[in-house]
């Protein structure tokens, strides 16, 4: 196991962080799904960042006020009966002799030990309000602390919020995670390809979504990112769908949003495509006209532009098409004006991408559009959702589509990621179907 990156991430924020500070990250919870059954465990994204530790119930402190113990881990002792049940335990040992850590303790001794770590300590950057539980045990440890003011310490006398230093951190990939975004890309590739040959009609949308599954694990992927969307016909024009049972009809289009992650890192890949492997008139007009919004919009990513302007680049380029075909009226520009293409275009064609599918990173800075800088990986998605009740010629109703792909910003412009998933008309027609 390789954690060069975490000890230098951590030597990182403690630079960052300045001398008399304290920095709390709680490992994410295990939640329960029902009974005795627990949710499958997702370790939280700035845990694993800063130590690689995919354990529950544990605790990271990195501390500028303790000489010897820069980094400290609380985390579950070896018990090798629950271990007998549940899997391996690193213990104590192994978080300092594996993973790097100063001093590690039992996490049953954190309310003993915390407070001698909160003594003297000018800055506690620790993320409030999201677990009370653990709100409650940092602030019964500053309560500590405070009682002891006859031995001349203090408290922590001022709170940060550690995502300014550690989103910030996170924004920008380094070589090591843009080398897991690539090979989740890769084994995403590999998914989408198999999903397209597995179409046909007669198919379940659940079908396909297991497909997707079977070469995520197959190529060593933990999980998918998310939820895959495997929308059949007019499901595909409901955004957030999940594959259902709906059968394949022959003259559908399939929407399929999916995405692997691997070593916490995801990837985000939309393909829409014909069931029969054949685009009618109109669905190849319509999809054409997201393709060309989305080749245009990747032209757009590059330093210094903003997600605002790639985003109007795609929106100009939609409405015209729009207007061309007869499912708007009048001038561009007073389309975009009056939003009226919002009916048929309503999320944005950006987000960022890492260990999160939306990833951390503002988008505003006072107001005013944070600028693309090289390391960036971002999403680039248009799409046209035409409802089947909408007030359009029949031909176009019912038909969704959406196309997207991974982007690294580079020094002059961007890499794709993901531009070996097939997207073409002709390159689709081709696989769809073809098992």
């Amino acid at each position: 196991m390789d954690l060069t990156a975490q000890r230098a991430r951590r030597t990182r924020v403690l630079e960052a962080i300045g001398e008399g500070s304290v920095l709390l990250v709680p490992a994410a919870r295990v939640y329960p799904r029902n009974s005795d059954v627990e949710h499958p465990y997702r370790q939280d994204s700035d845990f694993h960042y800063l130590t690689g530790f995919e354990e529950p119930e544990s605790l990271l402190l990195l501390s500028r006020v303790h000489a010897e113990h820069r980094v400290v881990l609380f985390c579950r002792k070896r018990d090798r009966e629950r271990e007998i049940w549940d899997g391996y335990r690193a213990g104590v040992e192994g978080a300092v002799e594996t993973y790097g850590a100063d001093a590690a303790f039992p996490i049953e001794e954190l309310a003993q030990r915390l407070p001698d770590y909160l003594e003297n300590v000018d800055r506690l950057h620790v993320k409030l309000g999201r677990d009370r539980a653990f709100d409650d045990a940092v602030f019964r440890a500053v309560e500590v602390v405070r009682g002891r003011f006859r031995k001349g310490v203090f408290p922590p006398t001022a709170y940060y919020d550690p995502t300014v230093i550690l989103h910030g951190m996170r924004w920008t990939k380094d070589d090591q995670e843009l080398g897991l975004m690539r090979r989740a890309a890769t084994i995403s590739r590999d998914a989408h390809v198999a999903a397209m040959r597995a179409t046909a009609p007669g198919k379940r949308e659940f079908e396909i979504e297991a497909e997707l599954l079977r070469v995520f694990r197959t190529n060593g992927s933990e999980r998918p990112a998310y939820e895959s969307i495997c929308g059949s016909g007019p499901n595909a024009t409901i955004l957030h769908y999940r594959a259902g049972n709906r059968t394949l009809e022959d003259g559908d289009l399939l929407l399929v949003d999916a995405g692997c992650e691997l070593g916490s890192y995801a990837s985000d890949v939309t393909r829409t495509y014909p069931v029969n492997g054949r685009f009618t008139a109109e669905q190849k007009a319509l999809y054409e006209l997201v393709l060309e919004s989305q080749f245009a919009a990747i032209e757009a990513t590059k330093p210094g532009a903003t997600l605002d302007a790639i985003h109007d680049v795609t929106v100009k380029v939609l409405v015209a098409g729009l207007i061309e075909l007869g499912l708007l009226a009048g001038e561009v520009a007073d389309r975009i004006a009056d939003e009226s293409y919002k009916k048929f275009y309503m999320h944005r064609t950006s987000h960022w991408l890492g260990m999160d599918v939306h990833d951390v990173g503002g988008y505003f800075s006072r107001g005013v559009a944070r600028q693309l800088t090289e390391g960036v990986v971002l999403t680039i998605e248009p799409g046209l959702y035409v409802a089947p009740d909408a007030d359009v010629d029949p031909k176009w109703r019912g038909l969704g589509i959406r196309i997207e792909d991974d982007l690294l910003v580079t020094a002059t412009g961007n890499e794709n990621l993901t531009a070996e998933i097939p997207k073409s008309v002709s390159d689709l027609e081709a696989l769809v179907g073809r098992a």
